[in-house]
């Protein structure tokens, strides 16, 4: 049985998804569905139960439930724009460190979400060594709690005992729920459809032209396969970047999407809001050969043919 926290939600419910199609269905999902409508990314899957994240705790803690082969921890507030310091410290580090020393006591292999978000405004580069780690400065406080988590496991010396993925810019099916922070695919999709341009934001930076700031853009397809791996190999365990190791613009992201639609690009440039402009990351590029190191051979999709699949997803779901 494998425990999978944040199971209804972006990236858990497409591994839930990649757990199903290699014949893996006792699976217990855990929670907090709310009025987002992500109850949707559970439809047509195999799961064995489904539990509210508070109750699975406690649940845990009493010995109310058998021990699980693995425990998948994706469950986290994502969103960069809360600002709510206590709240990201109780449900994204609090949380995480019971879950692991409960894991640790019992053996179980713990894979992770971490977040490329530590990084910050990239001073220190994109290498995922833990000397590197050590020294990192998030830009918002959902980075920081990411942050303390991976720094409380190496200060502690547990990193030998858990697997962590810093995620970079994931996309793709089952983001619909995400409100402002789904990807710019997901947003402007139903907009392009109506002939209406996409907007990016200027930039503010001389060394950037508009729409040229640069991520390092992750298909969550292949998201889920390089957490397969390390759920087949519990022995990799560090904290590795999971992104493709090229960052491309925003504006060829757009273009990407325009031409995947038959459209002619129409992109325009607005300011960005005043809460972001000083925790804006302007460039992000994963460092890979940890990943590859440790074993991990997947080829990452180009961004074109990630974007022109997600496409055909959300032409066949409109409704999303």
């Amino acid at each position: 049985m494998i425990v999978l926290t944040g199971g209804a939600g972006f990236i858990g419910s497409c591994f839930l998804w990649k757990l199903n199609k290699e014949g893996i269905g006792d699976v217990i999902i855990v929670d907090n569905i709310n009025d987002t409508g992500k109850w949707n990314n559970l439809s047509g899957k195999r799961y064995i139960d489904y539990i509210q994240k508070d109750k699975f705790l406690r649940l845990l803690e009493n010995s109310g439930l058998p021990i699980p082969s693995h425990i998948i921890h994706m469950g986290a507030c994502s969103s960069t724009l809360v600002t709510d310091s206590a709240y990201l410290l109780n449900n994204n580090y609090e949380y995480s460190k019971k879950l692991a020393l409960w894991a640790f006591s019992h053996k179980v292999p713990l894979l992770y979400a971490s977040s490329a978000a530590t990084y910050g405004d990239g001073q220190f580069g994109y290498d995922d060594s833990n000397e590197n780690t050590l020294r990192l400065k998030p830009l918002n406080m959902y980075g920081q709690s990411k942050q303390l988590f991976d720094l409380w496991l190496l200060n502690n010396d547990h990193e030998g005992k858990v697997t962590g993925l810093k995620f970079f810019n994931v996309f793709g099916p089952n983001e619909y729920h995400k409100g402002e922070m789904r990807s710019i695919i997901c947003k402007n999709f139903p907009e392009i459809k109506k002939g209406n341009p996409m907007y990016l934001f200027r930039s503010y930076r001389r060394d950037y032209k508009d729409g040229e700031q640069k991520r390092d853009f992750v298909y969550v397809k292949d998201a889920v396969e390089v957490m397969y791996y390390f759920f087949n190999n519990p022995d990799k365990t560090g904290i590795f970047n999971l992104g493709s190791g090229l960052a491309r613009s925003w504006n060829d992201l757009a273009r990407a999407l325009f031409f995947a639609l038959g459209e002619s690009p129409k992109i325009e440039y607005i300011d960005m809001p005043e809460t972001i402009k000083g925790k804006y990351q302007y460039f992000t590029e994963a460092k890979i050969y940890k990943l590859r190191n440790a074993g991990c051979r997947h080829l990452f999709q180009p961004l074109e043919t990630s974007v022109a699949d997600y496409a055909g997803y959300l032409k066949e779901n409109t409704n999303l």
